[in-house]
C-alpha cells in the first residue's frame, strides 16, 4: 500500500507540473520562438537528444520553433585532420577558402543530423542554410581591421522561405552559412544569425543555450546570477564594465534583438536537461532573461 501511495505521489508531482506549464503553453501559442542551439549541448549525445525532443514538445504544443545551430567544435576537427590549426581573432574563425569547404561540409551534416532527430520524433522538419532563396543575405566582415577571410556579417533577411515552412508546419532548421553580392558562401558566427532572424521574423522569444548558466555580476560567485534584466539594465551593465569577455558579444546580441522587436531574450545553460522548458513553462524559470518592458520594483 506504501509502495501505491509513493507512486501516486508522484504521478501527482507530474500533474502539478503540466497545470503550472497551462498558462505559458496558453500564452505561447502559435509564437515563433528561435532556439540557437550549440556549445556541449552539441557534442554530448544525451544532451543533443533531451534538446531536440524538447524542441519537438515545443512544436507539438503549438509554438513555431526555429533552431540556428552551429558546429565551431566539428568544424575546428575537421580542419585539424585537413592538416591545418584552427585559427582565431577576436573569437571569429579565420576561414580561407579551404576552411570555407570544410564549415560548409561540416554545418551541412550536422544540419541533416538535426533533422533526422527532429523527424524521429514525429515532427516535420527541413534543414536549410542562409543561401537557400538568398535567405540571408551577407558582406565581409572584418576583426578590428583585420581580413580574416570568408566571414560574413548579415546584412538582409529573406524571411520569405522562413514564413512559408512555417505556415506549412514545419521546423526549419538553419546552418549559419550566408551569401555575398557575388554568390560567394560566408561562414556566419551562429549567435549573430540567430539574432537576425529572430529580428527579422519578430519572434516571441530568442534563446541561446551556451555552456554558462547565464549573467552573472561576479563570475566567481554563482548567487550572483541576473535571472530578469530590462534593457537599460544591460546596457548599464556593459558600460560599467560588469559584463565582458564572451558575455559581451552575446549581451549586445541580446539588446540589439529586443530593440528591433523581439520580446525576450533567454541566455540559458544548455549543459542542463530540458533547460528550454523550464525557462518557458516553470513560474521560476532558470537562467538569465532580457526584457523589453521596465522592470518596476
Amino acid at each position: 500500500m506504501q509502495e501505491i501511495n509513493d507512486n501516486m505521489q508522484e504521478e501527482m508531482k507530474k500533474a502539478a507540473v503540466l497545470t503550472e506549464a497551462l498558462p505559458f503553453i496558453r500564452e505561447f501559442n502559435g509564437k515563433k520562438v528561435v532556439v540557437k542551439y550549440g556549445g556541449s549541448a552539441m557534442v554530448d549525445e544525451e544532451l543533443k537528444v533531451s534538446v531536440i525532443r524538447d524542441v519537438a514538445l515545443l512544436k507539438l504544443i503549438g509554438l513555431k520553433p526555429i533552431i540556428v545551430h552551429g558546429g565551431g567544435k566539428e568544424i575546428s576537427k575537421w580542419v585539424r585532420l585537413k592538416g591545418k590549426e584552427p585559427e582565431f581573432i577576436n573569437g571569429l574563425r579565420v576561414t580561407d577558402e579551404e576552411t570555407m569547404e570544410v564549415a560548409e561540409m561540416v554545418l551541412n551534416k550536422v544540419n541533416k543530423d538535426l533533422v533526422s532527430m527532429m523527424e524521429g520524433h514525429g515532427v516535420k522538419a527541413v534543414g536549410i542554410c542562409g543561401k537557400d532563396g538568398s535567405m540571408m543575405k551577407t558582406k565581409k566582415k572584418m576583426s578590428a581591421g583585420q581580413d580574416i577571410g570568408f566571414v560574413g556579417e548579415v546584412t538582409e533577411v529573406d524571411s520569405n522561405l522562413l514564413d512559408v515552412l512555417l505556415d506549412n508546419d514545419y521546423v526549419p532548421v538553419i546552418a549559419p552559412i550566408g551569401i555575398g553580392d557575388n554568390h560567394q558562401s560566408y561562414n556566419i558566427n551562429a549567435d549573430d544569425a540567430a539574432c537576425a532572424i529572430a529580428t527579422a521574423i519578430k519572434a516571441e522569444k530568442l534563446v541561446f543555450l551556451t555552456d554558462i548558466e547565464g549573467v552573472f555580476i561576479d563570475p566567481t560567485d554563482k548567487k550572483t546570477l541576473i535571472s530578469e534584466m530590462d534593457l537599460p539594465q544591460a546596457k548599464s551593465y556593459i558600460e560599467n564594465g560588469v559584463v565582458g569577455g564572451g558575455m559581451l558579444p552575446k549581451l549586445n546580441n541580446c539588446i540589439e534583438a529586443i530593440e528591433n522587436g523581439v520580446a525576450r531574450v533567454h541566455i540559458l545553460d544548455g549543459r542542463l536537461q530540458h533547460c528550454l522548458l523550464l525557462e518557458l513553462f516553470t513560474t521560476k524559470g532558470i537562467g538569465t532573461a532580457i526584457l523589453k518592458e521596465p522592470i518596476f520594483k
